[in-house]
């Protein structure tokens, strides 16, 4: 595989413009990358630009607290799919990990993962905020409630990715998840790294920088 294949081009800040969206979607085209990521709001323009080619969309839900109700969170990720997304990557509720409430966190992610079918679930566990034994035993819920991947960061959190994490999140996930890395990655050796530690794809707003460097 080319680095090419594990870029998600990702937009989420909230002054991105449609223009912006359009852009990262003609960017994505030209390089090759595995997939777009950007906001709910965009599903269609993006869907739209991207029309035509292989690239991926992917569309973040309950971001980037987390915090919003199950029910919203449902409806939000089966409006993307609706509305021609192929991946969603979800915010898993920090402050009920926090509170202990573990079948909540399950459950939640698995009614997600029921509501968008065959598509890809990839749960944003926001490391950051977690110790050692929640990131372990965040990763091990969203195992059991049939997540795709278990995501590192949303970006907008106190801190992203890190190789640390990413090493402990393999040890738990194995070959049953995968893992995509994102938050702070910006550079070609960086990402680097973090393929050769096993992660599948790689969550970042430099992707050309990334891709055009050797």
């Amino acid at each position: 595989m080319q680095i090419q294949d594990y870029i998600d081009h990702t937009i989420l800040k909230p002054t991105a413009t449609i223009s912006d969206i359009e852009k990262l979607c003609k960017e994505a085209i030209d390089h090759k990358f595995y997939a777009v990521c950007v906001n709910g709001c965009y599903t269609k323009p993006a869907k739209n630009k991207l029309e035509g080619s292989k690239v991926k969309l992917a569309v973040v839900i309950g971001f980037p607290l987390g915090a919003m109700s199950t029910a919203s969170k449902v409806f939000e990720a089966q409006d993307c799919i609706a509305n021609g997304a192929d991946e969603v990557d979800m915010v898993i509720n920090v402050g009920w990990m926090k509170s202990g409430k573990f079948n909540w966190v399950q459950q939640e992610i698995s009614s997600i993962k029921k509501a968008i079918g065959g598509k890809v679930l990839k749960v944003i566990i926001e490391t950051c905020y977690l110790t050692k034994e929640e990131k372990i035993k965040a990763c091990t819920l969203a195992l059991e409630a049939g997540a795709d991947f278990v995501k590192t960061s949303t970006g907008f959190g106190t801190g992203g990715a890190t190789l640390e994490d990413v090493k402990l999140m393999k040890d738990v996930v194995g070959s049953k998840a995968k893992i995509k890395a994102s938050g702070g990655i910006k550079d070609r050796t960086t990402a680097l790294k973090y393929i050769a530690l096993g992660v599948s794809r790689i969550g970042t707003s430099s992707g050309i920088a990334i891709a055009s460097t050797e």
